[in-house]
């Protein structure tokens, strides 16, 4: 089953309004929750532990059976074992929409889903908190909560005192984690949708964050504008050109330093939207291109901290 094709349609909205309970709806994809026994699989449908897929109309109808209790972050792990790592669906943009459809599909407020979503991963978080140094998922911080939970906690480390800037928070859980710890944080996102997202929910967690819609390689704030700017599986998503420049920002916006972390991968998950690989011996070119005091370490990824006298 090949993915829909992408045309021109509007960007994931994901405190857009909801179509009914249990139902979300875009310009590309329908995805609906499903309780009780499955019915029989129709033709040309491809059916997995909690999915039902199938294209209705020109749109891709996802069915799916998750449960309240597991949405949460590790989402991401079950749709791409179950429907892009098979090959049955491909792309960054169809597997975006799923995610958010799933999460949407759990309450009709837009808010209420979303809330769950951010409550069940921070609880799971919690709980891997300064856990197994050597957890049993994807080693390389990405695709699953175990996963990047000790990445968190590294980051968490190297984190100095006084104001911090994350560029391309995602979701945020990093800059929340901090906030809540005392730090005065800001998480900036080149996604309006995410930003305004993360700023809903901090609100409705009462956490106390500044969020800011901007590109990682063009932040609008002045010039050693915090203490410590994190750059936290970022660089991935973009091409040389485009991380090198976001390097050259974090450097200008941190007073003292720049934290760096990557996945380490053999081949670049276009899954999640990653667009090349980054080796270690790439994060020594940068430190050295800095012209500032740097570390390379490995650690459930790799790491870059640049330090400015």
């Amino acid at each position: 089953m090949n993915a829909v094709n992408a045309v021109t349609v509007a960007p994931i909205d994901p405190l857009g309004p909801a179509v009914a309970s249990g139902r979300y709806e875009d310009e590309l994809v329908v995805v609906q929750r499903w309780s009780g026994a499955w019915p029989r699989r129709g033709r040309g449908n491809v059916r997995t532990e909690h999915f039902d897929v199938a294209h209705v109309a020109g749109r891709l109808v996802v069915t799916h059976c998750i449960p309240r209790e597991r949405v949460d972050d590790d989402l991401a792990g079950v749709i791409v074992d179950e429907l892009f790592g098979p090959g049955w669906l491909r792309g960054s943009e169809m597997f975006e929409r799923i995610f958010t459809g799933i999460v949407r599909s759990m309450a009709v407020g837009a808010v209420d889903s979303w809330e769950l979503f951010y409550r069940n991963t921070i609880a799971r978080l919690a709980q891997l908190e300064g856990g197994p140094a050597e957890p049993s998922a994807d080693l390389s911080g990405h695709g699953s909560i175990e996963g990047y939970a000790p990445v968190y906690d590294r980051a968490c480390e190297l984190v100095l005192p006084g104001p911090v800037l994350e560029l391309g928070c995602c979701f945020g859980f990093l800059a929340l984690r901090l906030a809540e710890r005392g730090h005065d944080v800001t998480a900036s996102d080149v996604s309006a949708g995410t930003v305004r997202l993360l700023h809903t929910i901090a609100s409705r967690l009462g956490t106390p964050l500044t969020t800011l819609l901007a590109d990682a390689a063009r932040v609008p704030l002045d010039d050693g504008c915090a203490d410590t700017v994190l750059v936290i599986h970022l660089l991935e998503h973009l091409d040389d050109e485009h991380g090198a420049e976001v390097i050259d920002e974090a450097l200008r916006c941190a007073r003292h330093r720049v934290v760096v972390a990557v996945p380490l991968e053999e081949e670049a998950d276009e899954s999640y939207g990653h667009v090349r690989t980054v080796t270690l011996h790439d994060l020594r070119d940068w430190g050295v291109a800095s012209g500032a005091p740097y570390s390379v370490t490995e650690h459930h990824g790799g790491w870059l901290v640049l330090d400015k006298i």
